[in-house]
């Protein structure tokens, strides 16, 4: 639960450094992975790897703060 000016400043920040940061992390990662096998073809059982890791680690974040959100709104009393 937050205020409306707390849910502004953080979808500013997801959208100002998240996003940016993640696509230029994904291409860093892309491209070390070519150069070190040597052809986009042999990186992607490697990019399917990391891919199939980043996925389960955010499905255990979603998880996680599905719960806290939960906990947090039944302690206030509201409902979502």
């Amino acid at each position: 639960p937050l205020d409306q000016e707390s849910k502004t400043k953080g979808k500013a920040a997801v959208d100002v450094i998240g996003n940016p940061l993640g696509k230029s992390g994904g291409a860093l990662i892309q491209q070390f992975l070519i150069f070190g096998v040597g052809s986009l073809a042999a990186a992607t059982p490697y990019l399917a790897g990391i891919l199939g890791v980043l996925l389960y680690v955010w499905y255990k974040s979603v998880n996680s703060l599905a719960g806290q959100f939960e906990e947090a709104m039944a302690v206030s009393g509201e409902e979502a």
